[in-house]
């Protein structure tokens, strides 16, 4: 049985990723867990991530943070709102945090101008950099949830972009990891067709 590992540090919204995870599982067993020894038997990796990034990164620490590094080098990975923001370089937010650099990219606040609003809150349109197999059923274009007030604004790993007064990196992708700036778990069937397209991804 393919065992999915949804990352407990205390700062996830981890019952609506699960809950959305075991509606789009067939035979997949979903862990919600903070366990370094289940995390290293698991098959995937579910890095979510809801609040500042300062605090995320401080929970998110130890043994806990040291295996989830090491695991996420090489097994299929999904990283949510603060948990993309996690494995890029660093973030503004906080005065200045240094981030994991696992993907290319900064993160900054949204700049502001007098037609948006922050923080960016409801549905937006995500357009297609690039093919992924994470994009299975789901049109170019279509419509996910977003809530948050940093972002990145280029990266090489880039493979949707959004705008919200500018253009924003909306999912980075690279090898193994598939990362996104908006929530699936809130996206009703677009983003349970994401959720499904990554417990059947094959690397």
């Amino acid at each position: 049985m393919t065992k999915i590992a949804v990352i407990d540090y205390g700062m996830g919204n981890l019952h609506s990723v699960s809950k959305a995870l075991d509606e789009v599982s067939d035979k997949e067993k979903i862990l919600v867990t903070s366990d370094p020894e289940l995390i290293k038997s698991s098959d995937k990796i579910v890095l979510p991530g809801v609040g500042a990034i300062k605090g995320c990164l401080q929970a998110f620490s130890g043994e806990l943070r040291n295996e989830v590094v090491e695991q996420i080098k090489n097994k299929p990975t999904l990283a949510i709102c603060v948990g993309m923001q996690m494995l890029l370089e660093n973030s503004e937010e906080n005065g200045g945090v240094k981030c994991l650099n696992v993907l290319d990219g900064k993160v900054v606040k949204i700049p502001a101008s007098e037609d948006i609003k922050i923080p960016h809150m409801g549905w937006n349109k995500v357009k297609f950099l690039s093919d992924h197999f994470l994009w299975n059923n789901i049109p170019d274009c279509s419509f996910f949830y977003f809530v948050h007030s940093y972002c990145c604004l280029s990266s090489s790993d880039a493979i949707s972009e959004t705008n919200h007064g500018n253009s924003f990196i909306s999912s980075l992708g690279k090898e193994n990891i598939f990362s996104v700036q908006f929530h699936p778990e809130k996206s009703q069937d677009l983003g349970l067709q994401l959720y499904k397209n990554f417990l059947d991804w094959r690397i």
